[in-house]
């Protein structure tokens, strides 16, 4: 069953952009998204609050995701995190496919 990944980053004060940079300077969106079971892999910025970053990540199984978490490039957004980011915020669903 596939999964969907809503992640919600709240950064320091006035630092999304900068987080946002660096997460591609690093090639962390770009690995993601070449990663076997990837499906979609998608940054969006909050029109209403500066310091909010929306991830939507769709993967074709749970395992993926799994696997996903023990990359490197996901080691290294945990790096940035802490110099960037305030508090994640990640919900997770199934989808069916019918």
């Amino acid at each position: 069953m596939k999964r969907f990944v809503e992640v919600h980053y709240h950064l320091k004060p006035g630092m999304r952009d900068e987080f946002y940079q660096a997460v591609i300077a690093h090639g962390i969106a770009d690995a993601s998204r070449a990663e076997e079971g990837n499906e979609k892999y998608e940054y969006y910025f909050n029109q209403d609050n500066e310091d909010e970053l929306l991830l939507l990540e769709i993967w074709k199984s749970a395992e993926a995701v799994q696997l996903h978490g023990q990359t490197a490039h996901f080691a290294w957004l945990g790096e940035l995190k802490k110099k960037y980011v305030s508090e994640t915020v990640i919900r997770r669903y199934e989808i069916s496919e019918k």
